[in-house]
């Protein structure tokens, strides 16, 4: 398959436009894509993937340039209200908190998920609720994830191999901070980072009350999530189903009810106010 680029993506809404007169809207990803495309419009609004937020953010900019009307990028905050950088365009929109994932972990959608794969019994001897116990395991691989990027502190570490069972304990689902960065210096082979600098970097942010659903990474929280259904509170499905499972059913759960509590909905209604002659989100009869 040919690697996408910026101008493939471009080009792809130049085509599309030549047949089509509604919104064009690009998302960073083809999971993101199959969420949104049930979210918006069958009629009205068709959705491009992107692979990635800088090629989707890049392709608008290069869209906006040629007096491209009718295009909207949604794309997922990731650090950036953390790091106060606003969107620099009125058609670029991002997710409530830090992630489509986060999002749909902070709806119902997780409720629903839960009451199907979760055990009753054993959710309430938790004696906390899970979205609580998932983001204070989230938070320390959230916060390493912001020091490593180049806006912080660019630590450069590598979260694409981590093995969550090395540091997140299946009984609590605490998160044992020592472990957790041996583990990333293991597979960022940097060994010249010092341990005890970094885990003073990460009690530093944990100091400073940032909220978590920024901080927390959604694929983080669902890998918990995998391994506390698993091992501490699922019910005899829930103990079966893998990570990639997890991710699905809980994509799968959000739906428009969900999507229209958020600020991201509210943000394309005022789009559409803005640019009449487009319209994104499903009508009340569809």
């Amino acid at each position: 398959m040919m690697r996408q680029t910026v101008y493939s993506i471009v080009n792809a809404a130049r085509m599309m436009r030549t047949q089509y007169t509604g919104t064009i809207l690009i998302v960073e990803g083809s999971t993101d894509a199959r969420v949104y495309r049930r979210l918006v419009s069958e009629t009205e609004c068709r959705v491009i993937h992107a692979t990635g937020k800088d090629k989707a953010i890049s392709a608008l900019k290069m869209l906006e340039n040629g007096s491209f009307d009718g295009v909207l990028t949604i794309v997922d905050a990731d650090f950036q209200r953390l790091d106060d950088i606003d969107p620099n365009s009125s058609n670029l929109l991002m997710t409530d908190s830090h992630d489509l994932e986060t999002m749909i972990l902070h709806s119902d959608a997780l409720d629903n998920v839960l009451s199907e794969f979760g055990s009753e019994g054993e959710i309430e001897k938790l004696g906390r609720p899970i979205r609580d116990i998932l983001l204070d395991g989230g938070l320390p691989i959230g916060y390493l994830r912001w020091l490593s990027s180049p806006t912080k502190d660019n630590l450069s570490l590598k979260f694409k191999e981590l093995s969550f069972d090395k540091f997140v304990d299946e009984k609590t689902l605490c998160v044992d901070v020592d472990n957790l960065i041996r583990e990333l210096k293991t597979d960022s082979k940097d060994s010249a980072l010092d341990d005890n600098v970094i885990k003073l970097k990460v009690m530093t942010l944990m100091s400073e009350g940032h909220d978590p659903w920024q901080v927390c990474s959604g694929h983080d929280l669902v890998l918990i999530l995998s391994i506390g259904l698993r091992n501490m509170f699922g019910n005899h499905r829930g103990k079966t189903v893998t990570p990639e499972v997890v991710d699905g059913i809980l994509r799968v759960a959000y739906d428009y009810s969900h999507f229209c509590l958020t600020q991201l909905h509210n943000s394309i209604k005022d789009w559409e106010k803005a640019n009449p002659s487009y319209r994104v989100l499903q009508r009340v009869s569809e």
